[in-house]
């Protein structure tokens, strides 16, 4: 959520999506920040009672974009053509782009490159009605879940790329525990509705453990 964050927190990488106030999704997203506060993630990230899963899903997923996009705009300095020529997270894990539109065959990039087409993809996604609907009664469409499980899964590509380049930069920002804090919450609503499969997950495998452990 938005207030986790400092002052540097007003640079963003890409402009942050708004949900329209007064809008249900507006009063979920309260209620989510609300849950929040009370520091027990685990409920935080349960489906309020009498809720639909969707808007649900929804609503996350957008607060979700805002925090990556706030984490990946303090380090966007430390992530250069240069020092980071491809997307990757560790030595073992390598990305290539593709949206399956614009880019069908999957494409070797740096990861600043890789970065702005994912969170450029995600942005329309989430800016198109049909695909997440923002008016009251326009029902959700058959695919929703598939589409936010990919929204998701590439999502987490950035918090593993931010963590196994970029965590040294995030500590000296002193950013270390907001990046912790979102990426957990992000791991505990992933794993709450199965909406990343574990394979997917294993570059920051150890990491996603530990944050289970400290919580039990």
């Amino acid at each position: 959520m938005s207030f986790l964050f400092g002052s540097r927190s007003s640079k963003t990488f890409k402009p942050k999506k708004n949900i329209p106030e007064g809008s249900h999704q507006y009063e979920l997203l309260k209620h989510a920040e609300a849950t929040l506060g009370s520091g027990n993630l685990r409920a935080a990230v349960m489906l309020p009672e009498g809720e639909d899963l969707n808007e649900w899903i929804a609503v996350n997923t957008v607060d979700f974009f805002n925090q990556i996009n706030m984490l990946y705009g303090t380090i966007t300095e430390f992530c250069t053509e240069t020092s980071c020529s491809v997307m990757s997270a560790g030595p073992r894990y390598e990305y290539h782009w593709a949206d399956g539109t614009n880019i069908k065959k999957p494409i070797k990039c740096s990861a600043p490159k890789y970065i702005d087409y994912l969170m450029t993809w995600v942005q329309d996604q989430l800016d198109d009605e049909t695909l997440f609907p923002s008016k009251i009664g326009v029902p959700f469409p058959k695919n929703f879940t598939s589409v936010a499980k990919t929204i998701l899964k590439r999502l987490f590509r950035v918090y593993a790329h931010i963590y196994h380049q970029h965590f040294d930069s995030v500590m000296q920002l002193q950013e270390e525990a907001h990046l912790n804090t979102s990426f957990k919450h992000f791991i505990f609503f992933v794993q709450e509705f199965n909406l990343i499969d574990r394979r997917e997950l294993a570059p920051l495998q150890d990491l996603i453990e530990k944050l289970g452990s400290k919580d039990r």
